[in-house]
């Protein structure tokens, strides 16, 4: 399938199939990757509250940030948290806020900046974390991540025995998937490199020795991703046409289980 880079550069990239792991990867990767995340639009690297739809972006994050704190709660009390990818530090501050002792790692220095502001300071890179921890988070990471095998293989190290690792990444046989093809948003080529399915993860982690204990629905991931996608599809936002199309695909996956996007609970097997 081709794609095209619809929010930064225009350039169209092809997504290759691995029979192995049951994934794609976005072909060819760039070699000057960082220029694709330079954007004002780029939410996750912002705080961005000006239209409508970044209005609403940051109250759902609002929300959605407890309730991943409330899950991770759920299967470890307290301790040391380690948040890869971490934007600009909200989710850190929420667990420090709850009593959690926090680092995370954040290559992109502005949005660094950013958390640093609100006293959350990130490592840049994560060949400076040493120690192990009780929780790892990568929320919408994995598929950023150049070396996966690599990157798996740290996890692995810096996990501790008991320890709990959380994955969110966007699940191409969603129903929403479907309908979009090659518009579906959270394809966004090339900053996405990979893209997983509910067997790509398990087979990914297995190998390197990790136990798939639960997968979590993430309802509002296919609200925004379907009106991302209609603004690509059509020209503009189709605010109600993209709302119903994300209602549909979660009552679709109340059966399927084929949620936009899933969280994955792992630990390391005994």
């Amino acid at each position: 399938m081709k794609v095209k880079d619809y929010s930064i550069s225009g350039e169209e990239f092809s997504l290759i199939y691995d029979d192995i792991y049951k994934l794609y990867r976005t072909t060819p990767v760039p070699e000057n990757l960082e220029k694709y995340y330079q954007s004002k639009t780029y939410i996750s690297h912002t705080d961005g509250n000006k239209g409508l739809f970044e209005r609403l972006y940051q109250l759902v994050k609002k929300y959605t940030l407890q309730q991943k704190i409330k899950l991770i709660e759920k299967y470890v009390s307290k301790g040391k948290l380690l948040d890869i990818g971490a934007g600009t530090g909200d989710f850190l501050r929420v667990a420090q806020e709850r009593g959690w002792q926090v680092s995370g790692i954040e290559p992109e220095a502005k949005a660094r900046h950013r958390a640093g502001e609100k006293g959350i300071f990130l490592e840049e890179k994560q060949e400076n974390i040493s120690t192990t921890f009780e929780v790892i988070t990568l929320w919408h990471v994995l598929e950023h991540i150049p070396h996966l095998q690599e990157q798996i293989h740290f996890l692995k190290n810096h996990l501790s025995k008991e320890g709990l690792l959380l994955i969110a990444v966007p699940n191409y046989k969603s129903k929403d998937a479907q309908l979009y093809k090659e518009y579906w948003a959270a394809w966004d080529v090339p900053r996405h490199l990979w893209h997983f399915s509910q067997q790509s993860i398990r087979l990914l982690f297995q190998q390197q020795g990790f136990e798939l204990i639960g997968v979590k629905p993430m309802y509002f991931d296919a609200f925004y991703v379907s009106l991302l996608s209609e603004k690509y599809k059509s020209g503009k936002m189709n605010f109600l046409k993209g709302c119903y199309n994300g209602l549909c695909s979660n009552i679709s996956a109340f059966s399927t289980g084929e949620y936009s996007s899933l969280i994955y609970l792992l630990k390391i097997k005994e």
